[in-house]
């Protein structure tokens, strides 16, 4: 949906900006040291994901996008498909899957700025502390709130910047001097260059959960379609916008992936530490280590950027959809810039409860871990709900206009349907490579935490009320509800064609 205020003029973006944004949004380089333990298996993971999700995601979100340009983004296209019972679940999966989210990033933002010091060992014994690690995510978090609280300008200029300084800049460098390091040092590479070596080894199961986190890695190309009326000519610009990011973003992983690879020990990946590490170990064999400070720094920017994008893009989604009579009144609170106090406000006092799990969790590996993973499943949650969404209505609303019609539809949303479910189930499973105590424990607390996570939005839609419709809600009725039909599930919702909150 659009982050247009009503106190602003729209502010027009570039398909150059919305591609920047979804490399920002999707790329994170803290996932490269997970997929560098597998060495040239990692390409396997890579394309088996980018075969299986990103290009169904690309293309089914560019197509619901573009049919579906009106304010709500998934809750829209999930609401149109299946009612908004649903449609609320998904778009509350988007905001809350970034709650676990945020720590695990800032983490990595936090190791980086450990490792301006050029005294590794040091680096190392500070990014590997419980306290600093906590105190580093709560400031910069709430410093990322206060920039996305500023309006659409400022985040998205925020976020451009940063993406290419901290993000794109840093992953050319570790792709370049990597597979330099491999062709020119003399010394042997750390991983095996053949054919076989392409092919994991999937006789341990739990050896492979890791490569799980590839889909978190991928997810997020579908957020800012929320932008898509930022646009001049969207139909025509956001999917090419799209398919840019979607191959920059396969890039950037797997070249930079491999530039670890090649010079990191597999036994000794850090899921932290080891892209730093990486870093120090090429400036050094270049006789320049003092540039290992400088992309740390730059790194800390990428992680600024992107954590600024995760803030400003859901809660910006979740607010029309608040405004239109799914939350309370005092959740649809803006300030003048237009962007929804309250919501962030919420969103980061559960951030600061949940960043306590580094100093009680075995270590700050652990906690990392069984965060990302819970951001997985959660995410999970929303993106089955979109591909089952882009199936349906294709079939239901065959008629509707589509400016961009995704090529073969049913296989590619059912290809990220099924692909989604894999990652799904893979998530609860505890890897064998990081100790996470109990792998019991493990399973339990996930378990838990997604119950109660898939539970809150359902109690919240069950309890709504006519007063929490704002009168100046702009959200445009859905397709049943212009046309007083019924709602996808088969309630009646003639009477309600004009509430923005039909029935489920």
């Amino acid at each position: 949906m659009s982050t247009t205020t009503q106190n602003q003029p729209a502010a027009k973006m570039s398909i150059a900006t919305i591609a920047i944004m979804n490399i920002t949004a999707v790329v994170s380089l803290r996932f490269l040291p997970s997929e560098a333990e597998y060495g040239l298996g990692s390409i396997f993971f890579f394309a088996f994901a980018a075969l299986v999700f990103l290009i169904p995601m690309a293309l089914v979100a560019a197509e619901l996008a573009t049919t579906y340009p009106e304010k709500g983004g998934v809750f829209r296209w999930v609401s149109e498909a299946f009612g908004p019972r649903l449609g609320f679940l998904a778009m509350a999966m988007v905001w809350i899957e970034v709650i676990p989210y945020f720590p695990t990033v800032l983490t990595f933002g936090a190791v980086s700025i450990a490792f301006i010091d050029p005294t590794v060992s040091m680096a190392e014994s500070i990014s590997a502390n419980k306290w600093y690690i906590t105190s580093f995510v709560l400031i910069v978090y709430w410093i990322s709130v206060a920039i996305a609280l500023r309006g659409v300008g400022i985040f998205a200029s925020v976020s451009k910047w940063c993406g290419i300084v901290g993000t794109i800049i840093p992953a050319g460098i570790v792709t370049l001097l990597g597979f330099a390091y491999l062709l020119f040092s003399g010394n042997k590479p750390l991983v095996e260059l053949s054919w076989g070596a392409l092919m994991p080894d999937f006789s341990n199961f739990s050896t492979v959960v890791l490569a799980a986190s590839i889909f978190l890695a991928y997810a997020g190309m579908e957020m800012n379609a929320v932008h898509v009326k930022d646009m001049d000519n969207p139909t025509k610009k956001y999917p090419i916008a799209i398919t840019i990011a979607s191959l920059g973003t396969v890039a950037i992983f797997l070249l930079s992936t491999l530039g670890i690879a090649f010079i990191v020990p597999a036994q000794d990946i850090n899921l932290t530490q080891s892209l730093l590490l990486a870093y120090d170990l090429l400036f050094k064999w270049l006789g320049v280590p003092w540039l290992g400070s400088i992309v740390a720094v730059m790194l800390a920017f990428g992680v600024l950027g992107g954590v600024v994008t995760w803030i400003a893009g859901p809660n910006t989604g979740v607010l029309a959809v608040a405004k239109a009579g799914y939350l309370p009144r005092w959740f649809q609170k803006t300030n003048k810039h237009g962007m929804g106090v309250n919501l962030m406000l919420v969103q980061a006092v559960i951030v600061s409860i949940l960043s306590i799990t580094f100093v009680v969790m075995p270590s700050v590996q652990a906690a990392f871990q069984i965060l990302s993973q819970l951001t997985v499943i959660l995410y999970l949650v929303m993106y089955l709900l979109m591909f089952a969404a882009g199936i349906r209505l294709r079939r239901t609303q065959p008629d509707r206009p589509r400016p961009y019609r995704a090529p073969a539809m049913y296989l590619w949303a059912s290809l990220g349907f099924l692909g989604s479910l894999i990652a799904f189930a893979l998530s609860f499973v505890p890897p064998s490579q990081i100790a996470v105590g109990s792998p019991t424990s493990y399973f339990l607390y996930l378990v838990v935490l997604v119950a109660i996570f898939v539970a809150i939005p359902l109690i919240i839609y069950a309890q709504r009320k006519p007063s929490w419709r704002d009168p100046n809600s702009d959200f445009e009725p859905f397709t049943w509800e212009a046309n007083a039909t019924t709602a996808p599930n088969g309630t009646p919702t003639a009477s309600n064609a004009h509430t923005g909150a039909g029935t489920c």
